[in-house]
């Protein structure tokens, strides 16, 4: 039942639950964290938003008697049971008292690559688009047979657009 509840309040928006899904084995392996550290962070849960740590919660979390390893993934586990929000909260925290760390964190070297790729995606769309408009019949014909074969690259309504575009240019 736990598991469900998890799917449910992180498939909404998958967003954070995911990533600390993704980042939980780097934040409780080899003691990435100390426990100033990983109080600092259940403190700022319960203090600055309560609505994500209750006291008895934030209690259970610090209980020193479990190992620092235990409280951490059963702290994780919570707040991915609680949603994304939640989550969300658990990344400023863990950016606030913890920096480097935060800046070290798997999903956030993947979302470096990915902002990348799409920001070379966008700019490889304009430059063949102002290629393809270039008044030389030559490129046009040379970009339409580029264009033809390109279903799985580009979706094909967008690639019958350009295609009608670079006839348009064609005919002027």
């Amino acid at each position: 039942m736990d598991l469900l509840a998890t799917k449910r309040n992180c498939t909404a928006n998958q967003s954070y639950c995911h990533r600390l899904q993704h980042d939980m084995y780097f934040l409780t392996s080899n003691s990435r964290l100390n426990e100033q550290v990983v109080d600092k962070i259940i403190l700022q849960l319960n203090r600055v938003y309560p609505q994500i740590l209750s006291n008895a919660e934030a209690e259970k979390f610090r209980n020193p008697k479990a190992s620092l390893h235990t409280r951490l993934s059963d702290l994780i586990k919570h707040l991915q049971k609680k949603g994304d929000r939640h989550c969300q909260e658990f990344y400023r925290a863990l950016q606030i008292n913890a920096d480097e760390l935060y800046n070290d964190l798997p999903s956030r070297k993947i979302l470096s690559p990915v902002f990348f790729l799409a920001c070379f995606s966008v700019a490889a769309g304009f430059a063949l688009f102002w290629y393809c408009c270039n008044s030389d019949t030559k490129v046009v014909g040379r970009a339409r047979r580029i264009l033809g074969f390109s279903p799985i690259i580009i979706g094909r309504h967008v690639r019958n657009i350009c295609m009608l575009y670079l006839e348009d240019i064609s005919r002027n």
